[in-house]
């Protein structure tokens, strides 16, 4: 990048971006592993059941095609109500009022057994295909191994 200022500052003629920076520079980088997740439980809120229910179908589907183990799927009975009475004016006339109320509708989705970069891939798929209105809280449960100082047992005294 020095080199590319220093091109650009110094008046001499521009050569390539790729000819500045084609050093020979040789990275090695360890590969990473995989991280494993047991478990990715979605939830799901909207106003619209309907909206929900089709997205539910939607975002297993896509869990099938890309061979994600589909968990129970699932909402509440009853939606969450948010209720706010207000006064119809207001400087005067407390009996005189108007009720508002938002339902919240519900939706929960569980799939398994996930590695990370289809994991990744499967959320961003998802989360670019979600409809207007409808929010979405995604819990991980991710798989570590047991620390080595865990392993062995404790010596005895």
């Amino acid at each position: 990048m020095l080199q590319v200022w220093r091109a650009i500052r110094g008046g001499q003629p521009a050569r390539a971006l790729s000819a500045l920076t084609s050093n020979n520079i040789k990275l090695e980088l360890e590969p990473e592993t995989d991280k494993l997740y047991s478990k990715l439980e979605i939830e799901l809120r909207g106003i619209d059941p309907a909206v929900l229910k089709s997205y539910t179908w939607f975002a297993t589907t896509a869990a099938g095609h890309l061979n994600i183990e589909t968990g129970k799927c699932w909402s509440p009975r009853k939606a969450h109500h948010d209720r706010m009475t207000l006064l119809k004016s207001v400087h005067i006339y407390k009996k005189h009022r108007v009720q508002y109320e938002v339902r919240t509708h519900f939706r929960y989705m569980n799939f398994h057994k996930l590695t990370g970069s289809t994991l990744d891939t499967f959320l961003e798929y998802i989360e670019r295909n979600l409809p207007e209105g409808v929010a979405m809280q995604v819990a991980k449960t991710e798989l570590q191994q047991i620390p080595d100082h865990l392993r062995q047992p404790p010596e005895q005294v």
